[in-house]
């Protein structure tokens, strides 16, 4: 079974506990299971961090505890465990263009979400990876119109 690509709202769930997680952890530990890739675009690794940063400014995260998780985040990335980092191709942000040209008058695409979902299409039309994770309802249902398998975490 091909890989699964994850959205940074996908993502954090593992680094903090909250609705999904588990669904989270049960998929990227059969992905590794079966050898298949938990893929992320190098904009999930900043997006990540953004999220941490606002969980502190939101009390969720102490400091401290933000900065923990965020160097477990970026320490499972330099030992590709569990996440295989997709680089940004100028070909994404073309693709990211059509997809609000074609489904920003209908989708509530927002700029960085259409950059996601190109880099996903990408992966997918690679061969890389079939399903597209994220606990964005709105986006979600974007990816499902183009095509791709999706998972909510949140059950949504």
């Amino acid at each position: 079974m091909p890989g699964a690509f994850f959205d940074s709202s996908a993502v954090a769930k593992l680094y903090h506990e909250e609705a999904g997680t588990k669904t989270v952890e049960a998929r990227v530990v059969l992905l590794r299971l079966t050898g298949d890739g938990a893929y992320i675009s190098r904009l999930v690794v900043l997006e990540v961090q953004s999220v941490f940063a606002k969980k502190v400014r939101s009390g969720e995260l102490s400091k401290a505890d933000a900065q923990l998780v965020r160097d477990r985040f970026l320490r499972d990335i330099q030992v590709r465990s569990p996440w295989r980092v997709a680089a940004l191709h100028p070909r994404h942000f073309q693709a990211a263009e059509v997809l609000i040209q074609i489904h920003g008058d209908t989708y509530a695409i927002r700029t960085l979400d259409a950059l996601q979902l190109a880099v996903a299409l990408d992966l997918r039309d690679r061969g890389f990876s079939d399903t597209f994770v994220s606990a964005d309802r709105s986006l979600c249902n974007l990816a499902a119109v183009v095509g791709l398998q999706v998972m909510n975490p949140e059950g949504a």
